[in-house]
């Protein structure tokens, strides 16, 4: 059974989004809020987590996950920037993107692409989870809280935690989360290319 958090969406409890990360640094794997709609998310080394990410959304070995990071130095760390793709990419952050891009050796092997050897990573703009992410004081490895079949993500916690709760270990709920995930820019080959359009603006990256 699922722990529920009902946090603040403006001024999040710290004893609860404390718990929150305890649970994660313990294997815990979550639903949470995010700028564009809800994600599941788990510690980066939970292989745990991931095979249960894949099973909940049936998932293949390409799908690539994403490393949702406070911010811009964390965000270095997993993958390999030039000057051009710095400039784009700290412009359009934090916000409703994800950005695929070459891999460091910090990211676990499991979490690359197969073949490109990439991984994507964001940095939210959101209240809630940059507190998460600040206490945790490393990633969240996520994906899009869609479940196989369904056309659009699910916007409540409560409904989360009533159809997911065999599956998950906690749910945080900041209120109602937007339908539209985020808007995916492969920058892997150097140029950008608009992979998915979603909820941010693909303007400068046409």
């Amino acid at each position: 059974m699922a722990k529920y958090f009902d946090v603040h969406p403006d001024n999040p409890q710290p004893r609860s989004i404390a718990q929150v990360a305890d649970s994660i640094r313990s294997g815990a794997l979550i639903a949470y809020p995010t700028d564009s709609c809800y994600a599941l998310g788990c510690r980066l080394g939970s292989r745990d987590g991931i095979d249960r990410i894949r099973s909940i959304r049936r998932l293949d070995n390409r799908h690539h996950f994403t490393l949702v990071c406070q911010d811009f130095a964390q965000l270095g760390q997993f993958v390999q920037i030039d000057n051009d793709v710095f400039r784009a990419i700290k412009a359009s952050t934090p916000g409703s993107y994800t950005f695929i891009l070459p891999a460091t050796r910090e990211v676990p092997r499991a979490l690359q692409h197969p073949k490109k050897k990439t991984v994507g990573v964001r940095i939210p703009d959101h209240v809630v989870t940059q507190a998460l992410l600040a206490e945790l004081g490393e990633p969240l490895l996520s994906s899009t809280l869609l479940l196989p079949d369904e056309e659009e993500p699910m916007t409540q916690g409560w409904e989360i935690k009533d159809r997911l709760d065999h599956v998950l270990d906690a749910v945080v709920d900041s209120g109602d989360c937007g339908t539209e995930p985020t808007t995916v820019v492969d920058f892997s080959g150097g140029e950008a290319e608009i992979v998915r359009r979603g909820a941010g603006d693909t303007t400068r990256f046409e």
